[in-house]
């Protein structure tokens, strides 16, 4: 029954014409019991940086010994991912327990006229249920997209809310400026709930303290350098240094009994959050990064990589894929500006919304990268990077979060 639960979630549409509203979701909550209205919310909104976040928080608020709920997206190979209680994805009795109880509800209230939930909205129900069930004492909640009209904000009194970095993504929906996806994002915002928020960009930290004054809500600004990468060991990646910045402070402002810096600082070297910058086979790196923010996050911590590399370094290897809707050309020019690529394989996700391999290879040749082959399967395009993939070499796998959870059972298949 289990994969039946799975099929039917995945055949949700993720993006429909009509939805239901705030007040309407509240609706579904309400004849549910309001099991959100028992937990303490942590909020995560942002561009990048968010699953991070999230992973962090749950790292120390365990080691602390709470039991924690964390709601994340998007998954990477198993639905379930999306539902961890105490840092593990949801058990599958767990998981079609709440599965029936929110299409039991589901088919009462799209009998009385209300629309059928979004496959995000119908995850989040599945959530909230699961969380309250657990007893969790904290739950971590990772917005979809935007905040101000994402499912989870539904949460009327979250405990904190957290904003990581804002850049560019998602511009047909949230606005074509930074302060626009600002203000999208700061709609998470409560009045009198404190908001911890990444302070690198002066655009969008105008509009996060602006919308905080407007609803007496304490703010704290996280800028550059509060925690080095060496605190943050687990690998080289700069930008986690920052994502634990803002856990860090956010932990000292709640004030959680058993929760100190010292602890902070132990768990945060341990914290490795998967496909971020994930050593996922020798010298096979993967990265979601699929933004032009995340890629030049992405091109920081392969420099940094390459520079403490010891002896000759190999050449640089790229396994790329991108959806139509992201800015691809300038990840790419990104990508052939910034690191010594050698050699790019791209390929077309399994999605309607992936770009074709040969849209991609162009892009790539137009950029004048020395090398580019293009595949139309996610298993064809490894098998061709790794045939080409010398001793030494490095292979780096980006562009989709879709590419990495792909790339991810294919790896543990060929390790089986």
């Amino acid at each position: 029954m289990d994969e039946q639960a799975k099929e039917y979630l995945l055949k949700i549409p993720f993006w429909t014409k009509k939805k239901n509203t705030l007040e309407q979701t509240g609706d579904f909550l309400e004849r549910l019991g309001n099991p959100q209205q028992d937990l303490a919310v942590i909020h995560v909104a942002g561009t990048n940086g968010k699953g991070s976040v999230c992973a962090d928080m749950t790292a120390v608020l365990r080691e602390a010994g709470y039991r924690v709920g964390t709601f994340v997206s998007p998954h990477l190979v198993d639905i379930r991912e999306r539902f961890l209680i105490d840092g593990e994805i949801v058990g599958e009795a767990a998981f079609e327990d709440c599965f029936q109880r929110i299409l039991l509800l589901v088919r009462q209230m799209t009998a009385q006229g209300y629309c059928h939930p979004t496959f995000f909205e119908f995850v989040f129900l599945m959530a909230m249920v699961l969380f309250a069930r657990e007893k969790t004492d904290y739950a971590i909640l990772e917005t979809g997209m935007g905040g101000r009209l994402d499912t989870t904000n539904v949460i009327a009194h979250p405990i904190a809310c957290i904003i990581t970095s804002i850049s560019l993504d998602h511009t047909q929906y949230l606005g074509e400026t930074i302060p626009e996806i600002a203000a999208e994002k700061a709609g998470i915002i409560k009045a009198g709930v404190p908001v911890i928020y990444d302070d690198n960009e002066p655009a969008a930290s105008r509009v996060i303290l602006q919308r905080a004054r407007e609803l007496d809500a304490l703010a704290y600004g996280v800028g550059q350098g509060e925690i080095t990468a060496e605190e943050y060991s687990c690998f080289a990646a700069p930008y986690q240094a920052r994502n634990a910045a803002l856990v860090k402070r956010t932990l000292e402002v709640l004030q959680i009994p058993g929760v100190d810096e010292k602890l902070c600082e132990r768990v945060l070297k341990k914290v490795c959050w998967q496909g971020r910058m994930e050593e996922a086979a020798p010298e096979v790196w993967l990265d979601g990064a699929h933004n032009p923010g995340g890629i030049r996050a992405f091109i920081e911590a392969v420099k940094g990589q390459l520079t403490r590399e010891a002896g000759p370094a190999g050449q640089v290897q790229l396994l790329f894929a991108a959806v139509s809707d992201k800015d691809y050309g300038e990840m790419i020019h990104l990508l052939c500006n910034s690191l010594p690529i050698t050699r790019v394989t791209v390929v077309h996700l399994r999605s309607e919304r992936g770009l074709k391999e040969q849209v991609l290879a162009q892009k790539f040749e137009e950029v004048g990268c020395p090398a580019v082959e293009a595949c139309e399967t996610v298993s064809q395009a490894l098998e061709t990077a790794m045939a080409h993939k010398k001793e030494g070499d490095r292979l780096y796998v980006v562009g989709s979060l879709y590419l990495i959870g792909e790339i991810k059972e294919l790896l543990r298949q060929r390790s089986c």
